[in-house]
């Protein structure tokens, strides 16, 4: 990485009812997993009074905006149908994008569910088949004005961790992320309503996530905002040579990392334990990026 010449990084993520100003610290996107079988902390927030306490716990440690999710996307996961997954996240999404400030994101590939997300206020589709999984998604991201997280995904959640192999991952999952990204400016969404996520462990083996991160400065290329869901995943298990250790440390130390790259929005469950790292790793010296690309 080339620090003292990076690629032009974008300045904003424009969103349904406002901008978010993207800046020198990354900002926090707090997930909230309203599912029985999500791969880090499935069932824990099942009940709606219980994932509704957990958000707000979440802004009120620093998130900037928060992720809600029916329907994990962990390896080999069952899928749910729509009125599961509405029954799911209805509840929370309504009630949080009531009570708090910060923008909420619908983690869903399913249209419906998006297009009931946003009635009730959301302003972020967060979709990990890069909205190509429902022929609909698109049509409600452009009516909508949302916007838009596409993620690049190596097959499906129950298939792309069978042996997954690229000759060059970083450039693989470029040209993927600037097809979608050109797709969607044609479909009539504004390239400033893009953010783009690598995708770290969807259909990706240790090193090829290893690969990503350390290259993730080079997605800035695309002009949109760069959003790494990193946190608490199985390769940091499997780099630290204890798959049943607790990943936080380990999702710090990928996060510093990070911020050196100037990634703008980190998707990251210890919302409190990397506020706090971050503004540590400034106040000691560390490089952060300027504002000014």
């Amino acid at each position: 990485m080339n620090l003292s010449n990076p690629p032009l990084r974008a300045e904003r993520w424009r969103l349904r009812r406002r901008d978010l100003p993207l800046g020198r610290m990354p900002l926090l996107m707090g997930i909230l997993n309203v599912t029985p079988d999500s791969f880090s902390d499935g069932g824990r927030f099942q009940h709606p009074s219980v994932a509704i306490d957990h958000g707000l716990r979440l802004v009120a440690e620093g998130a900037d905006l928060l992720d809600i999710g029916g329907e994990s996307t962990r390896p080999n996961s069952v899928a749910v149908d729509t009125d599961e997954e509405l029954r799911r996240v209805m509840p929370v999404v309504s009630a949080l994008c009531r009570q708090v400030d910060v923008p909420v994101s619908i983690d869903t590939s399913k249209a419906l569910v998006a297009r009931e997300a946003l009635a009730a206020g959301a302003e972020i589709i967060n979709d990990v088949t890069g909205l190509t999984g429902d022929p609909q998604m698109i049509d409600v991201a452009v009516e909508s004005g949302a916007g838009v997280c596409v993620m690049h995904m190596r097959g499906n959640p129950q298939t792309m961790q069978d042996d997954p192999s690229y000759e060059d991952v970083v450039a693989e999952v470029m040209d993927y992320l600037r097809g979608r990204r050109d797709a969607l400016v044609a479909a009539g969404i504004s390239q400033d309503r893009i953010a783009v996520d690598p995708g770290i462990g969807f259909g990706k083996k240790t090193a090829h996530n290893l690969q990503l991160l350390s290259g993730s400065w080079r997605f800035h290329q695309l002009g949109c905002p760069v959003l790494v869901g990193h946190s608490r995943k199985g390769f940091i298990g499997k780099l630290i040579g204890n798959r049943g250790a607790d990943r936080t440390a380990g999702t710090i130390g990928a996060a510093l990392a990070l911020v050196l790259q100037g990634v703008q929005i980190l998707r990251v469950h210890d919302v409190a334990a990397l506020r706090h790292a971050i503004a540590l790793f400034e106040a000691a010296g560390g490089l952060l990026p300027s504002a000014d690309p």
